[in-house]
């Protein structure tokens, strides 16, 4: 059977992490470097690395910073933020990543995910989506959710998926450091029209958000967070032995 990974997330600006509400009101955490050390120390399955701001300040990544990330952690680094062209995927994956996250990019050029799917193949190319509730329906958000796209959420993660995508990282903004649980109305909507590899991110409060979301969900492959996990409110070996405890299969 396979296991299902824990993923803290280093939402990353100014080469800071840092943590919000809604995608609203960034506080500083910590040092990037020093928690990607820390979470490759503690158990956690992989590191997600977003440099949240590059793509609405208009530039690329922070390389310096991410290669020092790469460099210090042994699990595998999943990287977005900027990413608008193969030379962006060419460059982060040389600094180190194993994955490449693109979300914004990808809504301006769509054909991004099919070309760097032939270039690196599909299992290195994630399509992350920015996803929000708007008038009954899913609504896909650019820039940090800052900007409604118009695009319907569902049919866009298909259309990535069918293009090349070979990982679906989902972040519902509308429970985003809420810490109320995992959409999971939104989640079951995407398992239901693809059979990649889905993410869970935006919601994470406790452990028991962890237990209901693969519980409830057996075709989420992955849980993602943040706050909860560099606050120290739930440690990720301590969240693995609950889950083993229900049943659920994890990497102890």
């Amino acid at each position: 059977m396979i296991t299902k990974r824990i993923i803290p997330c280093l939402d990353v600006k100014d080469g800071r992490v840092v943590k919000g509400v809604n995608f609203q009101g960034l506080a500083d955490v910590s040092s990037s470097v020093e928690l990607g050390k820390y979470y490759s120390s503690c158990g956690a399955d992989e590191l997600v690395f977003y440099d949240i701001t590059a793509s609405s300040e208009g530039r690329k990544l922070f390389t310096d910073i991410l290669k020092e990330v790469a460099s210090t952690i042994f699990i595998p680094l999943t990287v977005g933020g900027g990413i608008n062209t193969l030379d962006d995927f060419d460059r982060v994956l040389k600094c180190g990543a194993d994955k490449v996250s693109v979300n914004s990019g990808a809504i301006k050029n769509p054909d991004l995910i099919g070309q760097a799917s032939k270039r690196y193949g599909n299992q290195c190319v994630v399509l992350s989506v920015d996803a929000k509730r708007v008038d009954g329906t899913f609504k896909v958000f650019a820039k940090g959710g800052r900007e409604n796209t118009g695009l319907d959420a569902i049919d866009w993660i298909k259309r990535g998926v069918d293009n090349g995508a070979g990982e679906i990282v989902l972040n519902s903004i509308d429970t985003d450091g809420v810490k109320g649980g995992f959409d999971l109305e939104m989640l079951d909507a995407v398992c239901s029209v693809v059979s990649v590899p889905v993410i869970a991110s935006g919601g994470a409060g406790n452990q028991e958000h962890f237990v209901e979301l693969f519980k409830k969900l057996p075709k989420v492959d992955a849980g993602l967070a943040a706050s909860i996990f560099h606050f120290g409110e739930v440690k990720i070996k301590d969240l693995k032995q609950t889950l083993k405890n229900n049943g659920i299969p994890v990497r102890i």
